[in-house]
């Protein structure tokens, strides 16, 4: 049976927290650790250091704890969901696991526009298994967008008096969002190119890559990405397909336009899908691959923007 504000509850609990200090951190984390070690539920802790630290040192019993490196194994969405699946997997058969986990945003550092689609995609993705996930997110660090997005993708929400609630602003419908052009992009772009065919990418592409300190394997994940970029547009986008390529002293970005809608869910690049015959694989494997991948909707249509460099 299921414990805590999870009980009765079928499939994925997903809950969100915002806290604004190490205390009101600690108010609704350890409990939540606590009551799930003593009732012999699974708990993972994959946070950032010092939030493992606020953990390790307020639990009572963090020997019961699995604690996952927050910021290093899970460095990104799709390696997330491989890990917490296999991870979800070795629990078969338990009433309820436990999961407590920082998701990476700009006021750490990190791009958010693949970890917002993250947050949406898991609500289907971890639907199978008895998971209550708490997501907590600082209020002195997290930017506004982010806390936007945060409160229209978990349907649970913690309060300031810790109570457990159905979150008001959850929204169970995902669409593209509308992102700004990079200051990058800010310059003409070195290779602009309209319908280009795969090989025609592909040649571009590695041109751009010429005279940029990147490792061969990021400049031919990136030649890979454009390449499947463009087989999608042609496939299930509408025409005209446009390539646009800008290139600094460590980093390329790609970005490939069509006028069509785009992915209609957030899975899109997240899993791995045979639904298509071409851009099934090949964009997780982008996601995969690319230091970044952004995907976004406007006036002119779907653009898939694919950065490479450290």
């Amino acid at each position: 049976m299921r414990t805590g504000a999870a009980h009765g509850h079928v499939g994925y609990f997903h809950e969100a927290a915002f806290y604004g200090s190490d205390d009101d951190y600690r108010s609704f984390v350890v409990p939540f650790v606590d009551e799930g070690v003593a009732a012999g539920e699974p708990v993972v802790v994959a946070c950032r250091e010092a939030n493992e630290r606020l953990v390790r040192d307020a639990v009572a019993d963090p020997s019961g704890v699995v604690f996952v490196p927050g910021g290093d194994q899970y460095d990104r969405p799709t390696e997330a969901i491989l890990g917490y699946r296999k991870l979800f997997a070795e629990y078969a058969g338990v009433a309820q696991i436990r999961v407590v986990g920082d998701v990476p945003h700009p006021g750490v550092g990190a791009s958010w526009d693949w970890w917002a689609r993250y947050e949406a995609a898991v609500n289907e993705v971890f639907a199978e298994y008895p998971l209550w996930g708490l997501c907590p997110y600082d209020l002195r660090t997290t930017p506004a967008r982010v806390l936007a997005d945060v409160a229209r993708t978990h349907p649970w929400a913690v309060g300031t008096d810790g109570a457990h609630q159905p979150n008001p602003r959850y929204r169970p419908s995902w669409a593209l969002p509308s992102t700004a052009p990079s200051g990058f992009e800010a310059g003409r772009p070195l290779v602009e190119l309209t319908d280009p065919t795969p090989a025609e990418a592909r040649r571009a592409v590695t041109g751009a890559c010429a005279g940029v300190r990147l490792s061969r394997d990021e400049a031919d994940d990136i030649v890979y990405a454009a390449s499947e970029a463009v087989t999608n547009a042609q496939a299930h986008g509408r025409p005209p397909v446009r390539l646009r390529a800008w290139a600094g002293a460590t980093h390329v970005l790609v970005a490939v336009t069509d006028r069509g809608d785009g992915p209609t869910s957030p899975l899109a690049g997240l899993v791995p899908t045979d639904r298509t015959a071409t851009a099934g694989v090949g964009l997780w494997l982008t996601h995969r691959t690319c230091r970044d991948v952004i995907m976004s909707r406007d006036a002119e249509g779907y653009t898939i923007r694919l950065i490479a460099g450290p």
